[in-house]
């Protein structure tokens, strides 16, 4: 006999960063699974230090990090956890950041501005990741930023559902905030059954942050449900903006559809003094309850990253839970 050979089982071991713990029990729950037990801590300094308290040699990790305020800390824990497991002989270790860090800044602008979603994806790479998934990412293109398997998944399911449910009666229009995120729109617009389409058009200011002037809308919104879609909302500047400039050409009503509700500042005040009728998002970040409020629908992401977790861990495919080819 020239080799020894061994047949051993695969493992899935989950881990949880200290930013959102609640979404990753959650997820463990839809597997079946336990977080592995981790200690976690700051130094006087504010370095961080992690240990994992059980083996993980030969294990296929995830490790689950919501990148919420403090961003670079919780995206600092998550390197360095993901650079402990490297070091601890994991098989394979895939990084699960339900909204991807630094992902607006995913090109130039002008000059001599940093690309730093790029930069992100590097440093995950850099510290041991072989994987990344994410959920509805600023752009599509930075998946190519990683070089390793990307698993970019849609919420549009899920908040086209609770859109169908609770005003599918009405006579609807998928908004987009922006010319950029129409094709975005344009799914929504078949997913809901062929409904009308309209963008505004808007201008920005490049060099003020959470600035923008809504311009005029284009499209058949008078007298309509008018469906605003978009990937995140963080001030709520824009997004408000936009529901005011629909309003003022005649929708009946809006409701604001989005996937990560960062909700930074005022965009809480914001939206809870707006005429929308209903803000919906998912939970890939916290929502405290100091700042959910009555228009306020939070729905769970963690069926879908536990679905899309089992596919890679199964070598499965992910692609056929949006409804693609396996």
């Amino acid at each position: 006999m020239s080799a020894i050979r061994q047949t051993t089982n695969k493992s899935l071991m989950l881990f949880s960063g200290r930013a959102y713990p609640a979404l990753t029990d959650e997820i463990a729950g839809h597997l079946g699974v336990t977080p592995t037990p981790t200690a976690s801590y700051e130094f006087a300094n504010g370095e961080l230090f992690v240990r994992f308290e059980e083996s993980v040699r030969g294990c296929d990790a995830f490790v689950v990090q919501s990148h919420t305020a403090p961003i670079n800390t919780w995206l600092m824990e998550q390197l360095i956890m993901v650079d402990a497991l490297k070091r601890a002989s994991a098989k394979r270790i895939t990084v699960v950041a339900p909204f991807f860090p630094y992902a607006r800044q995913d090109k130039k602008h002008r000059g001599r501005e940093p690309i730093s979603a790029r930069l992100v994806a590097d440093l995950f790479k850099t510290a041991g990741a072989d994987r990344l998934m994410a959920v509805d990412l600023h752009t599509a293109q930075i998946q190519g930023f990683f070089d390793g398997p990307v698993d970019h998944l849609f919420a549009m399911d899920l908040l086209v559902d609770e859109v169908k449910r609770k005003w599918g009666h009405c006579d609807l229009t998928v908004v987009s905030p922006d010319a950029g995120r129409v094709r975005v729109s344009e799914r929504w617009s078949d997913k809901l059954g062929g409904t009308p389409l309209a963008f505004i058009h808007k201008t920005r200011d490049v060099t003020r942050p959470n600035e923008v002037v809504a311009n005029r809308v284009v499209g058949e919104v008078e007298g309509r449900v008018c469906v605003l879609v978009d990937d995140m909302i963080d001030t709520g500047g824009t997004i408000v903006k936009a529901a005011d400039t629909l309003f003022a050409q005649g929708a009946a009503d809006v409701v604001i559809a989005a996937t990560h509700g960062v909700l930074s500042g005022p965009a809480v005040d914001r939206l809870k003094n707006s005429r929308v009728s209903e803000v919906l998002i998912t939970n890939t970040l916290p929502i405290e309850p100091s700042r959910q409020f009555d228009k306020l629908t939070v729905l769970s992401i963690a069926p879908l990253l536990a679905q899309a977790i089992k596919a890679v861990f199964e070598d499965g495919s992910v692609t056929s839970l949006f409804g693609g080819e396996s």
